[in-house]
């Protein structure tokens, strides 16, 4: 149970979206703009408010893509908070953490915290992550293996579960399935086709035992949210998303036999600190939204963060608990499979969503408490929030 008083961190006062699109749309620094310009109009403040601006950018793109200079792009002045965030896909949580933790100390009032890419080239978005995802530790040993993108990495750690539990492709069919019954009634999702067994099982493989259905659906865009402080974000236009409990989990790996991250990885210890400064359980979560680059992505999650013991989380997704009217909703945008890959900022945004009571259609009965998650590397950086639109959870 939560501890009595216990009051939250911070709170998410703005939520700013740019155009969300397969084809090109502007320069990626463009795309960052608009979804800050947004992201201040929706919260209700005026830009020489804004005195933190934390910027993540993708780990595939340069530093000259979204540089520091964005704060000169949108006339920032005097900002008490600036930097860039690298932990790859746990980024996005890992700026409204930092963001949060520096207005509880004073540091800053109104922090800008926004991720902004443009994978998605003319000729599609498939050569952007063609690049090898370091997990041996040896420099050069991936591209030397063939291991040309992250879903490499992850089909490894996915046959090593299959292998200890048994887990089989028609559980990572019911995983895609269940996120696209969720896009399908939302708005912004990109991939809104009825998904069947019968069509997850044509879907052509890339490494197994993943298939294109099993693989995140790639945008241009940004996004952006304003952290502020608790009496700040009540005095706003939007009901407050109170940040409650915040976590993270890096637990290293030596890239010689006996590191095993099927067994455990640090979104375990992410999840065990946000429980634990929340003063909550994960049985009084009531909905997630977990970075899911892969559909195998979210099977561990429910395993990592504490809702299925390992090796039964396949059977809670085929049980039907993750989807529409299940017992623990779980990616209500569609997530990456079929809702859009933002990296981090896609369960951040739609966590935002359904904490403020706005998600039309996909919106959960119960948003008393809401986890969302980011990972980066493969399965190696782990960073959560615990959101509410209660300001005490007692």
């Amino acid at each position: 149970m939560a501890k009595p008083g216990q009051k939250p961190v911070a709170a998410i006062s703005g939520l700013g979206f740019s155009t969300l699109s397969r084809k090109p749309a502007g320069t990626t620094r463009e795309l960052a703009a608009v979804a800050i310009e947004a992201a201040i109009n929706d919260a209700g403040l005026k830009k020489t408010a804004i005195d933190g601006l934390l910027i993540n950018r993708s780990p595939l793109s340069t530093s000259e893509e979204l540089p520091l200079r964005l704060q000169n792009d949108l006339g920032l002045h005097d900002l008490s908070l600036l930097a860039h965030v690298d932990s790859e896909g746990s980024s996005a949580v890992q700026i409204i953490q930092y963001a949060a933790l520096a207005i509880a100390q004073g540091l800053a009032n109104h922090v800008v915290c926004v991720f902004a890419d443009s994978p998605v080239k003319p000729q599609g978005g498939g050569e952007s992550f063609a690049i090898g995802l370091p997990i041996s530790g040896i420099d050069g040993w991936e591209d030397q293996q063939g291991f040309v993108s992250a879903i490499a990495a992850y089909a490894l750690v996915a046959q090593r579960h299959m292998t200890t539990y048994g887990t089989r492709e028609e559980d990572l069919a019911a995983y895609a399935m269940s996120c696209r019954e969720w896009a399908m009634r939302s708005p912004q999702a990109f991939l809104k086709k009825p998904l069947t067994l019968t069509d997850y099982l044509a879907s052509p493989h890339i490494v197994w035992p993943f298939r294109v259905l099993d693989c995140a659906f790639p945008v241009n865009g940004a996004i952006a949210v304003i952290v502020t402080s608790v009496a700040e974000a009540q005095s706003g236009p939007n009901p407050p998303v109170y940040i409650h409990g915040m976590g993270q989990g890096h637990k290293g790996r030596s890239g010689l036999r006996g590191d095993d991250l099927v067994i455990t990885t640090g979104a375990a210890l992410a999840a065990e600190r946000a429980y634990r400064n929340a003063g909550v359980t994960a049985n009084q979560i009531t909905a997630c939204e977990f970075y899911d680059a892969f559909s195998f992505s979210g099977i561990m999650s429910l395993e990592e963060y504490g809702f299925c013991q390992r090796g039964e989380a396949a059977a809670f997704i085929t049980a039907g608990h993750t989807r529409p009217g299940g017992k623990l909703p779980v990616n209500t945008g569609g997530g990456h499979l079929s809702g859009f890959y933002l990296q981090g900022m896609t369960p951040v945004a739609e966590g935002i969503i359904q904490v403020r009571g706005t998600g039309e259609g996909r919106q959960v009965e119960r948003n008393d408490l809401i986890l969302v998650t980011g990972s980066g590397g493969c399965f190696d950086y782990h960073a959560c929030l615990l959101l509410s639109p209660h300001a005490s959870l007692s």
